[in-house]
């Protein structure tokens, strides 16, 4: 029999990875009085790093900028693993005692703002079938922007031939033993560079088969500053001023591919030349999209070079005409063998994690909202939708707006005020999404499903992490366009 639970908090929060955490330490830092709980559909803290278990899975950003501002990261290594990441979200929940405040396994299916008593009403479905109902003041969505169920896998022609194995990196199985086999990574993305270096030497062979090649960008695996500025200094006091350095970094690297391309791509190719040596064909490290476009791919010491140099890996840039039962036949006419084949062919995109959102009762699609500040939804009372940055770490965006949810929550207590709204007292909505600055191919598929953009501030998501710090530390709350009552 199901039962269903009601209990009642001031702020509740959906999902308990970078995001939901980044928020709910700020939140119960500033607001201990508060009445606060996180709803997380999984068994554990992490998110996308309690997904994902492919090998070599690790941060493209580097952690001295991915470490929320509050903790600031204390190692000398730059990038870490999905279980570092996991442990470090989970240190940061126990510092403001939030473990408690989790309620695991529990999948939101509706959120309805009932304007009469001016507060949501959240249903939940549990695990074991049972149903929980939530009512709260302020609704946080911190749920990231993909489908955690179903990733995306093109329609392959003969897949269904092939003998060998197809597996997607965001289900990876754990009994895939990949010692001594040949593999063919569809994909040149993010998750092809890492998953390929950490099975080269494994795996007979593995070889990235792309349509289109991408953007590669070294970085040291640890930063050598580390050490010495923690003997000058205290160390949260070094590790912050080397997030600041790498925060100036990141945003003039973007701004320089954006403002001059054609210098940037001939500066970033020429390191590629260097890396790969005088023997590999450029053509598969040339791509037909300026810097920026799509993601550039963070290589910590060049790993997926070396291997290519070691030739524990290769790179064939082509399309699949088929698979075949041992592999794939390519539209040159070559064969490409296999034992297991890994489509890192992306996800596919979720606003909201599928949540129905209403408002008395009226459905609210995410596509016909823009959102205030790039936090709050545009018409919706108390809902603020967290989204961090395409061209910048994640959780520096989580940050500014946990911040600004705090000034928010103060600005209403000290007016005794419960309800919060941003309007639109103009005709600032266009067509294209919040995540348009990209034109990757999972922004291209799905981009529809997300809020859209606005014509000028507050309404534009500009991606643009110090713009963002002025708009949401140091603006007014009282602006004209945020009502309260």
């Amino acid at each position: 029999m199901r039962r269903t639970v009601t209990d009642r908090f001031d702020i509740l929060i959906i999902g308990a990875g970078v995001s939901g955490i980044g928020i709910a330490c700020r939140l119960r830092r500033e607001f201990p009085h508060k009445r606060l709980a996180i709803l997380e559909r999984r068994a554990a803290i992490g998110g996308t790093w309690d997904l994902f278990r492919y090998p070599g899975i690790r941060s493209d950003s580097d952690m001295f900028t991915y470490a929320y501002e509050f903790l600031p990261w204390d190692k000398p290594d730059i990038f870490a693993g999905a279980r570092t990441i996991q442990d470090y979200v989970s240190a940061a929940a126990d510092t403001f005692d939030l473990s408690k405040d989790i309620r695991f396994g529990q999948r939101v299916v509706s959120a309805d703002w009932d304007s009469a008593s001016s507060s949501w009403t959240v249903a939940a479905e549990r695990d074991d079938g049972d149903a929980e109902r939530y009512v709260c003041g302020l609704l946080i969505a911190c749920t990231g922007y993909y489908d955690y169920d179903r990733p995306y896998t093109p329609d392959f022609p003969g897949v269904q031939d092939f003998r060998g194995r197809l597996v997607h990196p965001q289900l990876w199985p754990v009994d895939l033993d990949y010692r001594d086999k040949s593999v063919v990574v569809i994909g040149s993305g993010a998750t092809a560079a890492t998953l390929v270096p950490a099975m080269a030497g494994t795996a007979r062979n593995v070889s990235i088969l792309q349509r289109s090649p991408s953007y590669y960008f070294n970085v040291p695996a640890r930063e050598f500053l580390f050490r010495p500025l923690s003997w000058l200094l205290p160390q949260k006091t070094a590790s912050r001023l080397l997030r600041k350095r790498n925060l100036v970094l990141q945003y003039w690297l973007y701004k320089a591919c954006r403002r001059w391309p054609n210098f940037m791509r001939r500066l970033l190719l020429r390191h590629v030349r260097k890396a790969v040596g005088p023997d590999v064909d450029m053509r598969h490290f040339t791509p037909r999209y300026s810097p920026w476009d799509e993601r550039l791919c963070i290589l910590p010491e060049d790993d997926l070079f070396k291997a290519l140099r070691r030739g524990d890996a290769s790179i064939v840039t082509d399309r699949i005409e088929s698979f075949t039962r041992s592999g794939l036949r390519l539209a040159s006419g070559e064969e490409l063998a296999a034992d297991i084949v890994v489509s890192a062919t992306g996800f596919n995109l979720r606003v909201f994690g599928d949540v129905a959102v209403s408002v008395d009762g009226e459905p609210c699609a995410p596509r016909s909202r823009m959102i205030y500040k790039g936090v709050l939804v545009e018409g919706v009372p108390n809902l603020a939708a967290i989204f961090g940055y395409v061209n910048f770490p994640w959780t520096a965006k989580v940050d500014l707006a946990g911040n600004w949810l705090c000034r928010l929550l103060r600005h209403l207590d000290d007016r005794d005020a419960a309800v919060a709204v941003a309007r639109d007292r103009g005709t600032n909505r266009l067509d294209s999404s919040i995540m348009d600055a990209l034109n990757s191919g999972y922004v291209r598929r799905g981009g529809a499903i997300l809020p859209r953009q606005g014509a000028q501030p507050p309404w534009q998501v500009a991606h643009d992490y110090f713009l963002d710090r002025k708009t949401l530390l140091d603006d007014p709350i009282d602006d004209g366009i945020l009502e309260v009552a």
